[in-house]
Formats: structure tokens, C-alpha cells, sequence
């Protein structure tokens, strides 16, 4: 076993990840071309990406990622049910959150750290509502919104793998997440690309 299959085998022993997060900011249209590819196309697994967003302008991520992926590609709405098997984008000008009950949540409250949406808000809400049974991934960005989510994530018992900023486009993200909450991973994204399908062998 190499050394990265032995990190990962560690860092997934006994868990059950049921839906996986994703944030990024300045380099992440990019970042996650190279990434959400691997996203396993099954019924198992929720995975929810947010990137800022100007709210003046319509956001066509779903759209362009809907074209490039085999699993169906959606834009969350407001008290639709997170369901396994899909990817979702947050949509421009609200902030997205996920309740307990684990139904999508829109709102207008103010920027967080100058974004709407916020990855903070996304990722504290979704650690709330899914506990352990949730990944964060946060990418390259140049704020600090992601940093105060992942630690949520981390207290909540969910998995934590960071952007090596070494390699992000911007590195303040990364960098802010690392300093704030220790998280389980930071790699490449080659390696995070890796990771990204044993998370569905972790579920029920």
C-alpha cells in the first residue's frame, strides 16, 4: 500500500460520509473541472459546491458543469430535499444553507466575508445537519470565508481536506482553513481527485 492509500485508509476508518461539500473562490471554476470528474456516479452520495458568485450576474455553473458530468447536475432550491446521487451548485445572490431535516435553505441575510453566497454559511449549516456522516472540502480562494465552516465541520466529527495552497491559484483560503481548524488532509488536487470516490465506499 503507498503511503497516500495508507493516509486515506486512516483517515476513513469508520466512517459513513453521506454528503460531501465544496467551496472555492478566485481559481475555482477551474479547480473543479479538474476535480468534480470524479465524483462517483451513484445513489449513495450528496455533494453540494459553492463558489462566490457576483449577485448581479446569473450563475451558469450548474448549466456548464451539467454538460461535462455523468451524474445529474442541478442548482439548489429553496426547501428542495437533498437528495443522494446528485450534485448541486449554490445559485447567485443567497446564501445557501441545508437544514436538519436536510432541505436546502435560501436566504438574503447579509454578505459573509463580502460573498452571498457564503461558503461559511453553507458549510456550518451542513455540519449541523449531516455530523460526522460529512466531508468539506475547501479549495483556492483569496478570503477567509470556508476557514470558520471547515472548523464546524471538524467539531461536528465530519472530515476536513484542504487545498494544498502551494498549488491553489489563490492561497489565502487554504491557507486560513489550515491555520484555523488542523484539517485531517491537505493535498493536491490530484490528490484530492483520488479521494474523491472511496468517500462513496464509506456509505451504508
Amino acid at each position: 500500500m503507498s503511503e497516500l492509500a495508507a493516509r486515506f485508509a486512516q483517515v476513513l476508518a469508520g466512517r459513513r460520509i453521506e454528503a460531501v461539500v465544496i467551496g472555492a473562490s478566485a481559481g475555482g471554476v477551474d479547480a473543479l473541472v479538474g476535480l468534480l470528474p470524479a465524483l462517483p456516479v451513484s445513489r449513495k452520495l450528496a455533494a453540494v459546491c459553492i463558489l462566490h458568485v457576483p449577485g448581479d450576474r446569473e450563475s451558469r455553473l450548474a448549466e456548464l458543469f451539467d454538460a461535462r458530468l455523468a451524474l445529474p447536475v442541478r442548482e439548489a432550491a429553496d426547501k428542495e430535499s437533498v437528495e443522494p446521487g446528485t450534485l448541486y451548485f449554490a445559485g447567485a445572490g443567497y446564501h445557501l444553507s441545508i437544514e436538519h431535516d436536510r432541505v436546502f435553505s435560501l436566504s438574503c441575510e447579509p454578505p459573509v466575508h463580502y460573498a452571498r453566497p457564503a461558503i461559511d454559511v453553507l458549510m456550518e449549516s451542513a455540519a449541523d445537519a449531516y455530523g460526522p456522516a460529512l466531508a468539506g472540502i475547501l479549495l483556492t480562494g483569496a478570503n477567509s470565508d470556508g476557514a470558520e465552516g471547515m472548523q464546524r465541520i471538524r467539531q461536528r466529527g465530519g472530515l476536513t481536506i484542504v487545498q494544498d495552497p502551494i498549488e491553489a491559484q489563490a492561497a489565502t483560503m487554504p491557507e486560513k482553513a489550515i491555520s484555523l481548524c488542523a484539517p485531517h488532509l491537505v493535498l493536491p488536487l490530484a490528490d484530492i481527485r483520488a479521494l474523491l470516490p472511496l468517500l462513496e465506499t464509506t456509505t451504508p
